[in-house]
């Protein structure tokens, strides 16, 4: 069938352009911005060589699976403009709820629990039983007409990578009938209303309720990397500026706006 865009996505203008294989989405849609591209525009791909995560991790996109990116032009200040990572992981959770039928005449569950659920995992990765299946990223230039910025959203479709410290998994595992053009096309829809909502209210406030009800490891024991820096509590929540709230062992509460989140054992073990 081939990538396309929905109705939704379509009236609200988004345009879209697609490869059979590219070597980034991310670098593409940065260079159609140097070319003075300011969007909305979604480039998209099902095999991706070269791409990357956050912290400057490469992330592996195979034949199957789904790299999108949006490039899109925001008015607000770069604090406000980082939130959009937040909007991306619920639209993607949203699309995946509807494909995976974890909602009702349309409306994603937002109280969806247990194994069988999508669960997102601070800042910008998607869980599925608590591994891994998709990862964002957000790349942003500011200028005089305001901030770019390019969304850059890795799905595990068709399989997923080999030999990671920590779990993942492919959708293809949960149902081998969902496919990354069916995906891309469930996303632009989602990511076409959450973002309306967001442009309304831009920040992380207004979403805040829905993404903690979706979130992954409220309560538990956690550790947070920062660098060489390890930072290990309980989860209490994340604050309305998109902060991750952490009740460290002396008691202490701590905000922390950027780090890596680690579960279980890793999360336990003392030095």
């Amino acid at each position: 069938m081939g990538f396309r865009l929905g109705p939704k996505a379509e009236s609200a203008g988004i345009r879209l352009v697609s490869f059979p294989e590219v070597g980034s989405t991310n670098a593409v849609a940065m260079e159609r911005l140097q070319a003075g591209d300011r969007g909305p525009l979604w480039v998209v791909s099902s095999r991706q060589t070269s791409g990357k995560g956050r912290r400057g991790n490469s992330w592996a996109t195979p034949e199957g699976n789904l790299a999108a990116s949006l490039l899109l032009s925001v008015p607000t200040e770069p604090v406000t403009t980082a939130t959009l990572g937040f909007v991306a992981g619920l639209a993607l959770t949203d699309a995946l709820s509807v494909l995976f039928g974890q909602a009702t005449a349309g409306v994603p569950a937002e109280t969806d629990a247990g194994a069988h659920s999508f669960r997102l995992k601070w800042p910008n990765d998607v869980l599925y039983g608590g591994a891994k299946v998709a990862g964002i990223l957000l790349e942003s230039r500011v200028g005089e007409g305001g901030a770019a910025v390019v969304i850059g959203i890795g799905v595990n479709v068709a399989t997923a990578p080999d030999g990671l410290s920590y779990p993942v998994a492919a959708l293809a595992d949960i149902d081998a009938s969902v496919t990354a053009d069916r995906l891309f096309e469930a996303l632009a829809e989602a990511w076409t209303e959450r973002y309306e909502m967001w442009a309304s209210n831009p920040g992380f406030a207004r979403m805040r309720e829905t993404w903690l009800r979706r979130a992954s490891g409220i309560g538990s024991e956690i550790a947070v990397s920062r660098g060489d820096d390890v930072v290990r509590g309980v989860f209490e929540t994340v604050d309305e500026d998109g902060q991750l709230v952490l009740r460290t062992d002396d008691g202490r509460q701590e905000r922390i706006a950027a780090g890596e989140v680690h579960f279980g054992s890793a999360a336990t073990v003392r030095s």
